[in-house]
């Protein structure tokens, strides 16, 4: 198929394009949205905002989440804040630094338009939920209080203490549940999407499986909005909650939505290491500590099973600060993803040896205890504190912190244009699920800032232009496209329960492909290793089908069906990863290439060559995906090295 990769940005001055384009789109009359359905998957910040503020235009909404509650969502893990160019520290702080640190933080790989809106929508995400009653921290004098982030010389990131993603999730939960109140949105919790139904090129309805029952149905609508998160848990090991998968977008790019940039992952650099092969997740420390916190590792491996308190300044090695005097501890991810690693490659690791290496270095927070004091600092970080205390038995008041960088975000996803509308017309992806704002490396407190900004003032704009092109459209539930998507939904079920040499539990295929795809695809990548896993890929997707051993039947509640599935879609697209990773030949981001390196181990981009969006069509072969590309053109930000020096 051709595909017209138009982004359908707007032109002329950067800072007038939204608003530009938001005068050019067609409206739906006030009288005539409740005539019009619209399915939207996922009740995280995007999804919860997006169907909260349709509903509360008037459109009929119908709300899914795999979740027992729209509260659950994986949003509510958010830790640090959220960012936004408000300028209360008066540091220089404003709508185009914001717009230019995102452009250099995603490594120039990202559209100029849609990270300017991003930036601009920022200043009216506090407003909302400040309106809604979020407990953001406060100065002595009451105004809104700001910390840093990485990435950025200006204090823009607001924050609840280390809440920030439970509490904005309470807010767009309390105003999707007015909307459920009022009837303007229907919530069907405890239900996932297994099928995309497209009529006529069209993206109109969903199947899904009642998880409670394993009752599938069908659901159809105007159109469909995605808003179902990233794919971090391909690795396996992930800061992502375990439910988090990429089943709804993989369905939808079995179906003609373009899967864009899927090798470009995020590696958070303060993550608790990984202490035992028996784990199944990885738990994230928020970036906000490295505000106070201090990273170093010995300074000569021989002392990497010294207590901390045994070695001397003079012994450690304070490598952020060392390598990037200007930005410290407070580099980008990518950044101090790599280096940390790179100080345990060297040997220097710290903690308990896991498979016989040391995979960890401190986050040293008592130069701020002693200037600052306990209560300060416990004020700032307190269940951050706790929590890391829970979990490893170690009081961070007393001793460093031990961190190891992990899997984290995806900024890979579904393309979309700057209408967030996928190449499947009708079908919109919001938030972490579509690649469009972040490029090869996300900087801190941005996620939440997406998927509100995407929710509460791009959707309802844009589907809404959408909408006014196409007659409200009721489908016969005897379409002949729905029996078709609900007996390949049936068709899948019953292949997972019936595999011939059925002996393996679903988990032992997803810890074969996460570490295969960590080893080769993860925070360093060759090309020879590349071509070892595109080989190894399929081979652990036939054992998958052939010997995965699902109990149980898929009329009931079984959660090891639903995991077979999700694994089933994650074995395609780790190799799509790994693809990518192979096609660009470049370091970018988080995606460093061992054949692509500076002299001194940065990454080195090939910007004559690869400054584009890799759009990848699904064939029919999941080993042979076709290329297309968006070509990037910077008009107002020139790229150029990406120093943090």
């Amino acid at each position: 198929m051709i595909y017209d990769l138009h982004s359908n940005e707007p032109t002329g001055p950067l800072e007038n394009r939204w608003t530009k384009h938001r005068f050019d789109m067609g409206l739906v009359n006030p009288a005539n949205r409740k005539k019009y359905q619209v399915i939207v998957v996922g009740t995280g910040l995007a999804g919860g905002s997006t169907a909260a503020t349709l509903g509360e235009m008037g459109y009929h909404v119908k709300s899914f989440c795999f979740q027992d509650s729209p509260r659950r969502a994986h949003s509510i893990a958010a830790q640090g804040g959220i960012n936004a160019a408000k300028n209360y520290q008066n540091d220089g702080d404003s709508v185009w630094r914001l717009f230019y640190d995102t452009i250099k933080g995603g490594d120039f790989r990202s559209r100029e338009s849609n990270v300017y809106r991003l930036a601009e929508l920022s200043v009216n995400i506090i407003d909302q939920a400040v309106a809604q009653g979020v407990p953001f921290a406060r100065e002595y004098g009451g105004l809104l209080a700001n910390r840093s982030f990485g990435g950025a010389q200006v204090s823009r990131t607001f924050y609840a203490r280390g809440q920030t993603g439970q509490q904005l999730l309470l807010g767009a939960y309390q105003a999707l549940n007015r909307q459920i109140a009022a009837g303007m949105v229907e919530m069907f919790p405890r239900t996932e999407m297994l099928e995309l139904i497209v009529i006529d090129g069209r993206a109109r309805g969903i199947v899904t499986r009642n998880l409670v029952d394993g009752k599938i149905e069908a659901h159809t609508a105007d159109c469909v909005v995605l808003c179902t998160g990233g794919y971090g848990n391909a690795y396996y090991l992930s800061t992502n909650a375990k439910g988090c998968n990429a089943s709804a977008v993989w369905r939808a790019h079995r179906h003609g939505a373009l899967f864009a940039n899927p090798c470009f992952t995020q590696i958070h650099p303060t993550c608790i290491p990984q202490s035992g092969s028996y784990q199944s997740k990885l738990t994230l420390m928020s970036e906000s500590l490295r505000n106070d916190g201090r990273v170093w590792a010995p300074l000569r491996p021989q002392d990497s099973d010294c207590a901390p308190a045994d070695l001397p300044e003079d012994a450690r090695d304070y490598f952020l600060e060392r390598r990037y005097p200007a930005f410290g501890n407070l580099v980008p991810r990518d950044i101090a993803s790599r280096a940390a690693k790179e100080a345990c490659d060297d040997g220097r690791g710290v903690g308990p040896e896991v498979n016989g290496r040391r995979l960890g270095v401190y986050l040293d927070f008592s130069k701020a205890i002693g200037q600052l004091g306990e209560a300060v600092i416990g004020e700032r970080y307190g269940n951050l504190f706790e929590m890391y205390q829970r979990i490893t038995g170690e009081d961070p008041n007393k001793t460093p912190m031990r961190i190891y960088p992990a899997i984290h975000y995806a900024m890979g996803g579904l393309w979309v244009d700057y209408n967030l509308m996928t190449t499947v017309d009708g079908l919109f992806a919001a938030g972490e699920c579509n690649f469009s704002d972040h490029g090869a490396n996300r900087l801190g407190a941005s996620a939440l800032m997406q998927g509100l900004a995407d929710g509460y003032f791009v959707l309802p704009y844009s589907i809404g232009n959408y909408l006014s092109q196409h007659e409200a459209d009721p489908i016969a539930p005897d379409h002949g496209a729905i029996s078709s998507a609900i007996s390949a939904v049936n068709s899948r079920i019953d292949r997972l329960l019936s595999a011939p040499g059925a002996k393996h539990p679903p988990e032992h295929f997803h810890r074969l492909l996460g570490q295969l795809i960590w080893d080769n695809c993860g925070m360093s990548r060759d090309p020879a290793e590349l071509k070892n896993a595109l080989q190894q890929l399929p081979e652990i997707r036939d054992r998958f089908w052939h010997e995965v051993k699902v109990t149980g039947s898929g009329e009931q509640f079984n959660q090891t069906l639903e995991r077979a599935g999700r694994i089933a879609d994650f074995l395609e697209l780790g190799e799509l990863m790994c693809v990518d990773a192979l096609e660009r030949n470049e370091s970018c981001g988080s995606h460093a290439r061992s054949d692509h390196l500076t002299a001194d181990g940065e990454v080195k981009r090939d910007d004559d060559n690869y400054s584009y969006v890799a759009a990848w069509e699904y064939s029919g072969d999941v080993s042979t995906p076709i290329l297309h590309k968006e070509q990037l053109c910077f008009e107002f930000v020139h790229p150029s090295i990406r120093s943090y020096k």
